[in-house]
């Protein structure tokens, strides 16, 4: 028997919401951390000051999260390479364990009584549109909403956290390309309510373009649009992929249509093992082609858009070259250590074309251009020049006549991301058809994910 709606999220409040106890305890360890936070700064030679950012210092966290940000500001006038020296001494004071990470500049990750701490250092300017990096502009979120989101709306934040999670569309890294934490709290503010927001999206006609504070001053090319109330200059929703967009539209449908726990709860689907791939790819009758090598030594907001720009480069390579591409993807594994292997998949229609490809010139009306084709194919191994209709036609041999073979000859004539293509020159694997059963045991989850596609 299907569940009604209230009673779905009356499940899900339990599971989202964090207990008494939960929250005193991290509100307890922020504090101590941003004195212990104060303490170094107060060894400094500057001034700053420290202020807790991000969703548990909004009341919009999601129980068994363990995050807290804190911001360490600096004077307007102080030189870049004095705040990141100033911001690494107070983060490495405050979390001696910790390591050093970059965004835009510096900081320091650790851990603090079990918490997930991130330490950075930032400009303390007057408005959000002076900042002189991304960060300088966290603080103003922060201030925008604690005057807008009480404990009522905290909760429905965290129902739409709990919702974005489950239908895998919370995450505004470039691997995910989804909904940010701020932008989630944003959209509940503004339509006021999870359900209120899930009856939004599943009527949205993109483009959407959402301005609460009427700023009207920019136009952005993005599938959404939130015009960050602090910084007219900034769509909030510029990374969300036109994909998850449509996702979110489909599953705000589905619980309207058939609300469910279920739609709260990420699917982490098993590893797809070899029999079963190879009987995907004897039922699909595709030719599956991966391109597989090692990483590029570069962080995770930098690999997944090379990764992104190379498939698309490798696609249309083989959709010039005829060989009709269906599908593809982009993978790459990770370890403690880092990002280790990457692998470019694509399932073409044709295995195989004629050895001879139709080359059509120009009309022989068209003077030197006419004669100029003419003339370099009158002597050479093909098939014509001959007329068709108006126009010059020659068959000539064909380069390639297998996607293996394409990638193997032609691979560095496609459009691919600087840094894999220096990754790529070091060496790769070509793996056709059956070949690339032989991702199974470390891709299983991605081939999974790609053979038995949803929304």
């Amino acid at each position: 028997m299907t569940e009604g709606f209230e009673d779905v999220l009356a499940t899900v409040r339990e599971r989202v919401d964090p207990h008494e106890t939960e929250r005193r305890a991290l509100a307890a360890a922020a504090k101590r951390l941003a004195e212990r936070a104060r303490g170094a700064v107060g060894d400094l030679s500057v001034e700053a000051d420290v202020i807790q950012a991000g969703s548990t210092a909004r009341g919009t966290w999601v129980s068994g999260d363990r995050d807290i940000d804190l911001f360490v500001r600096f004077p307007t006038d102080l030189a870049r390479e004095e705040l990141e020296r100033y911001g690494l001494e107070v983060g490495h004071a405050v979390l001696p364990d910790g390591h050093e990470e970059y965004a835009e500049h510096p900081y320091v990750k650790g851990t603090f009584e079990g918490y997930e701490v991130d330490l950075v250092p930032c400009y303390d300017v007057e408005r959000a549109t002076d900042i002189r990096s991304a960060v300088d502009r966290t603080p103003f979120h922060t201030a925008y909403l604690e005057t807008r989101i009480n404990d009522e709306l905290a909760g429905e934040v965290r129902l739409a956290k709990g919702f974005l999670k489950g239908i895998g569309a919370y995450g505004s890294d470039l691997r995910t390309r989804g909904f940010s934490g701020y932008l989630t709290e944003l959209l509940v503010v503004e339509y006021g309510g999870f359900r209120e927001f899930l009856d939004a999206a599943a009527d949205w006609q993109p483009p959407v373009t959402l301005d609460p504070e009427s700023h009207g001053e920019d136009t952005f090319p993005d599938p959404l649009v939130f015009v960050d109330p602090t910084d007219p200059e900034r769509n909030v929703a510029a990374v969300v992929s036109e994909t998850n967009v449509a996702r979110v539209q489909h599953y705000a449908r589905e619980m309207s249509r058939n609300p469910r726990v279920e739609l709260f709860e990420p699917r982490e689907p098993g590893p797809l093992g070899a029999p079963e791939l190879h009987d995907h790819l004897a039922r699909r009758g595709t030719a599956a082609l991966a391109l597989r090598f090692g990483a590029p030594d570069v962080v995770e907001d930098q690999l997944y858009p090379q990764l992104r720009r190379s498939e698309r480069g490798l696609v249309q390579g083989l959709e010039e070259a005829g060989f009709g591409p269906l599908r593809s993807d982009a993978w790459a594994s990770e370890s403690e250590s880092g990002f280790e292997e990457c692998v470019l998949f694509v399932e073409c229609a044709h295995a195989e074309l004629p050895g001879i490809e139709r080359h059509r010139g120009p009309p022989v009306s068209a003077g030197e251009h006419a004669r100029g084709f003419y003339s370099a194919y009158a002597d050479a191994d093909a098939y014509g020049p001959f007329l068709d209709g108006e126009r010059y036609v020659v068959e000539r041999e064909r380069d390639v006549r297998t996607p293996d073979a394409f990638v193997r000859e032609k691979l560095f004539d496609v459009a691919l991301g600087a840094h894999v293509e220096t990754a790529l020159e070091e060496g790769y694997d070509v793996l056709a058809d059956d070949e690339v059963t032989a991702l199974a045991d470390e891709f299983g989850r991605e081939l999974r994910r790609y053979f038995e596609p949803r929304p």
